[in-house]
């Protein structure tokens, strides 16, 4: 992970976001102990008003790379790293982060292969700007996001502070694997990561 001006938890580990993506497994970079300020005190609230809270995203398409997944709910391991996406072509939602169309970084992780074959964002490192992203929601509604860029990171430099810092604006975020492969370890070097803003 980098280090930021702006630490969200004191002594976030410098550890591997996505271990083993060929089939090993996958583990997550350790994301800050506290969600995106203020989103959850924002779900509590009860408004007199009826105020309905940002439905959670059960879908995620990606028309210029062929992707279309259901999104499980990804929470925390013991370790306190963001759990694996269990199963190789679904993609995963991080739960204690932003939801897609609040403010703040919504995170998305992927595999990028397995054993068998390619995984769910195989194709993620072709994303460029422009290119879009439809996130559909548990009442159907649906977010449009845009994308601004596509980076590479060592594992060891992850950008920590861009992924989930909190944004003022809707923010997406979506993570694999890139990079040269390290067959002695059984993991990839990268991230593949990119940023994305709400379509206007």
């Amino acid at each position: 992970m980098t280090r930021g001006r702006h630490r969200l938890a004191a002594g976030a580990a410098a550890v591997a976001l996505l271990v083993g993506c060929a089939g090993v497994g996958a583990r997550h970079a350790q994301p800050p102990d506290q969600p995106a300020g203020g989103v959850e005190a924002a779900r509590g609230f009860r408004s007199v008003r009826n105020y309905q809270g940002t439905p959670i995203p059960v879908r995620i398409e990606i028309p210029s790379i062929g992707v279309a997944s259901a999104l499980d709910r990804l929470g925390r391991a013991p370790d306190g790293t963001i759990q694996e996406p269990r199963r190789w072509q679904v993609a995963g939602w991080y739960a204690p982060g932003p939801r897609p169309g609040d403010p703040g970084s919504a995170v998305v992780l992927g595999h990028v292969d397995s054993k068998s074959g390619p995984a769910v964002f195989f194709r993620l490192r072709q994303l460029r700007r422009g290119h879009q992203v439809q996130v559909t929601r548990a009442d159907g509604s649906v977010v449009w996001f845009v994308v601004q860029r596509t980076e590479q990171y060592p594992k060891r430099r992850f950008p920590t502070d861009e992924v989930y810092y909190p944004t003022l604006t809707p923010a997406l975020r979506l993570v694999t694997c890139g990079g040269s492969f390290d067959a002695t370890a059984g993991h990839y070097r990268s991230n593949i990561i990119v940023f994305a803003a709400l379509r206007p």
